[in-house]
C-alpha cells in the first residue's frame, strides 16, 4: 500500500501528437517527472490504473460511439470537433485516462483525497466527442460509483475556464449527481448546456474577484448538495497566461483556489477526487508548474485534515 496522498499516473497518458498541434499531450509525462524531481511525490504515492472495462463507458457514452472511436472509424467531421487526431496510442490513452479516474475516484472514498495526473475530458458527450474531450472520464467514474452504491449523492465541481457543457448533459434528469460550473462565459462553448449551477464570469478576471466568487459559492454549495464524494475539475486554464483562456488568475491565485476548495471539502468530511482539467501554453515548464499547485496544495491539504 502507498503511503501518503494517493496520486494516480500511467506512463501512457502521453500518447503522440504531431509536433505542429496545440494540445500539450507532453504535459502529463512532464507533470509526473516534476512532482518526483520537486519532491512534491514520492514513487510510493503512485498509483498505475488499469483499461477498464467497456461496461462503465457504455453507461454514459453510446456503443456505437465508443466502438467507432475505438476502432478509428469515426468520420472526418466528427475527428475535428474532437480535435485531435486518431491513432491506436490515442485510443489506448483515452481508454486508460479513464481506468485513472475510476482509480481515483475509488482512493478517494477509502483515503478521503486522491489526485490524478490526468482527467477532466468534460466536453465529451453520450455519443460524441468535442474540444479535445473523448470520453467523458468524470461522468464515467460518477456513474459506476451511483452503479455500484458507494455513495447516493455527488458533486462535480468544475473550475476549469471553459463550461462543463457534456458533464451537465450527461446528468441533467440525474437527482443525485449534482453539477456546478465556474467559467468564463464568453469562452468555448459556444452554446452552454444547463448545469445544476453555473457561475459565469466575465473576461479578464483575476484574483481576487474569482475567489470572491468561489468563497460566495462553495459554502452554500456544499450545504445544498450534502454530497459523499466531490469530483473536483482543477483546470489550470483561467490562469492569464493560458492562451485559451480569457481570465486573468496568477500562479498565486491558482493555489488559493485549490487550498480554499480542498480546505471547504475536507473540513467538512467530504472526499474529494480531482482531475487536473485543461491548460494550454507553449512554454511547457510554466504549464506544468500551474498544475503542479493542485499536488501542493493536495499534499498541505493532506497533513493539515490528518488524512
Amino acid at each position: 500500500m502507498s503511503l501518503g496522498l494517493p496520486l494516480v499516473f500511467h506512463p501512457d497518458y502521453s500518447a503522440p501528437l504531431p509536433s505542429t498541434h496545440r494540445f500539450p499531450m507532453v504535459k502529463f509525462r512532464l507533470l509526473h517527472e516534476h512532482l518526483c524531481r520537486a519532491g512534491i511525490a514520492r514513487p510510493t504515492q503512485f498509483h498505475a490504473p488499469r483499461r477498464p472495462p467497456i461496461e462503465p463507458i457504455l453507461r454514459v457514452h453510446s456503443r456505437d460511439y465508443v466502438e467507432r472511436y475505438t476502432d478509428g472509424r469515426l468520420d472526418a467531421r466528427e475527428q475535428r470537433r474532437i480535435g485531435l487526431p486518431w491513432s491506436a496510442a490515442l485510443a489506448h490513452r483515452t481508454w486508460i485516462a479513464v481506468g485513472g479516474t475510476l482509480r481515483t475516484a475509488e482512493l478517494a472514498l477509502e483515503r478521503g483525497l486522491a489526485i490524478n495526473l490526468a482527467g477532466g475530458t468534460h466536453h465529451a458527450f453520450p455519443d460524441y466527442g468535442s474540444g479535445f474531450c473523448i470520453f467523458n472520464d468524470v461522468a464515467i467514474a460518477a456513474r459506476a460509483l451511483l452503479d455500484r452504491g458507494a455513495v447516493e449523492r455527488i458533486l462535480i465541481l468544475d473550475l476549469d475556464v471553459h463550461q462543463g457543457d457534456g458533464t451537465a448533459w450527461i446528468f441533467r434528469e440525474e437527482p443525485r449527481v449534482f453539477t456546478c460550473s465556474m467559467h468564463c462565459q464568453s469562452n468555448f462553448p459556444r452554446i452552454k448546456q444547463a448545469s445544476n449551477r453555473d457561475v459565469p464570469l466575465a473576461d479578464g478576471l483575476a484574483d481576487d474577484d474569482y475567489l470572491r466568487a468561489l468563497e460566495a459559492l462553495l459554502p452554500d454549495l456544499l450545504a445544498q448538495t450534502q454530497p459523499q464524494l466531490v469530483f473536483y475539475n482543477a483546470g489550470v486554464d483561467p490562469h492569464r497566461g493560458d492562451r485559451l483562456g480569457n481570465l486573468a488568475l496568477s500562479d498565486s491565485g491558482l493555489f488559493r483556489r485549490e487550498q480554499r476548495v480542498l480546505d471547504a471539502c475536507l473540513g467538512a468530511g467530504i472526499p474529494v477526487a480531482a482531475v487536473i482539467g485543461g491548460g494550454y501554453c507553449e512554454d511547457f515548464q510554466e504549464l506544468v508548474f500551474r498544475h503542479s499547485l493542485l499536488f501542493r496544495a493536495g499534499r498541505d491539504a493532506w497533513k493539515r485534515h490528518r488524512l
